[in-house]
């Protein structure tokens, strides 16, 4: 009877990791999909800014963050600045091929030791220029009017 037991429990622990792990393995697919495979991704990325040192934060990311992003063949779709509440918002979109790709290139950038010196100098000149960061990947729809956004 014991042995049964661990066969069954061993057994269920197997199917269990399978599941866990077709979501890596296979390819990624729309949460609105009839099927077919999911083409790209999108992020879309809000920071909050402060106004006292917006200049400073715009300033950085147009003339610095994005030539390293490009490095690193970061597809910037569009730029925005938002109002929510009292906070100010910077708002992009990113377009990847896929997540894999996203985050070897995020970890990359991140990584970066031209992007690490900036964002401690300008830092250290400016006082903290983002706060709350939040990020966001998008799926497509399937009966969206565009599979892909960037030029």
């Amino acid at each position: 009877m014991i042995p049964c037991l661990i066969a069954q429990k061993y057994r269920i622990l197997i199917a269990s990791i399978a599941i866990l792990t077709a979501g890596v393995i296979l390819p990624q697919r729309s949460l609105a999909s009839t099927g077919e495979p999911q083409n790209v991704i999108h992020q879309l990325r809000i920071y909050e800014i402060f106004d006292s040192n917006k200049k400073a934060f715009h300033d950085r990311f147009r003339d610095h963050a994005m030539r390293i992003m490009a490095k690193y063949n970061f597809k910037i779709v569009a730029t925005w600045e938002s109002k929510k509440d009292n906070r100010t918002e910077f708002v992009y979109l990113l377009e990847w091929p896929d997540e894999e790709t996203m985050n070897d290139r995020w970890g990359k950038f991140l990584g970066d030791p031209e992007w690490i010196k900036i964002k401690k100098e300008t830092g250290e000149i400016n006082g903290p220029l983002v706060g709350e960061i939040q990020a966001r990947t998008l799926y497509l729809t399937d009966y969206s009017p565009h599979k892909t956004l960037a030029k």
